[in-house]
């Protein structure tokens, strides 16, 4: 019997991208102010340049506008992009099912990668700590011991008084989210979201979630159809 559900954040409650747009509005906003540019130019060219490629965006954009510039700044930004208050919110079908398992009954946690005090920020705007058993933002317990690691998923169990096989985890990055998850006989869900940043991602079968949804609210008939198939005796566990 399924009885809690846990969550990655980015791409799976929330738009990255949408976070992404937000921290560079704040950073074009201050390039603005610094150098006295067009604040809505310089989001225009940050934003290109990042879809062309996410590595030193701002040091890219700086040569761009050919305004002089020490890596102190490039610092100053990142922080500001880091530390910003987002505008952001629930995607829609994750507000559904926030709600919907949590009225059910349903234990939920939050499992998140992410510098520390971006993740806080993200959850202080959404409001939506009231839903949830656990949060872990990996960072705070260490940068070695982001997903893949299974220390936050030891955790989890530890604080829900849970069985792995009791619950599923819900996440978009095939990279990191589900390999540790299988391992420890977790279900595990991805979210395939078509403007997600890591939706395009190949890997081995061994990092795949067992099931995968295009929408969260299918996740009530999927701890329906697991509560029909759960069969203890059957569960192989093989994290080593």
């Amino acid at each position: 019997m399924i009885k809690a559900v846990i969550f990655d954040l980015d791409d799976t409650l929330i738009s990255e991208k949408e976070y992404i747009r937000s921290g560079f509005k704040v950073v074009s906003d201050k390039i603005s102010s610094d150098f006295n540019l067009d604040a809505k130019y310089i989001y225009e060219i940050i934003y290109s340049e990042f879809e062309v490629d996410s590595k030193n965006v701002f040091n890219r954009t700086l040569d761009k506008l050919e305004v002089e510039y020490e890596m102190e700044y490039i610092k100053e930004l990142i922080n500001t992009y880091r530390n910003h208050t987002p505008n952001i919110k629930l995607h829609d079908d994750a507000k559904y099912i926030i709600e919907k398992l949590y009225s059910k009954g349903i234990k939920l946690g939050i499992i998140t990668d992410g510098y520390a005090i971006t993740q806080r920020n993200k959850l202080n705007v959404l409001n939506i700590e009231k839903y949830f058993e656990h949060i872990i933002v990996t960072d705070e317990l260490g940068r070695e011991y982001w997903k893949p690691h299974k220390k936050s998923y030891e955790l989890m169990k530890l604080k829900l008084n849970l069985g792995y096989e009791e619950m599923i985890y819900v996440g978009d990055n095939i990279s990191k989210d589900f390999v540790t998850a299988n391992k420890l006989c977790m279900h595990t869900v991805m979210i395939n979201r078509e403007d997600g940043v890591y939706s395009n991602l190949k890997f081995e079968n061994e990092y795949k979630a067992k099931i995968e949804v295009m929408d969260l609210k299918d996740i009530s008939r999927v701890i329906d159809i697991l509560g029909e198939k759960f069969n203890e005796e059957n569960i192989i566990c093989n994290y080593s």
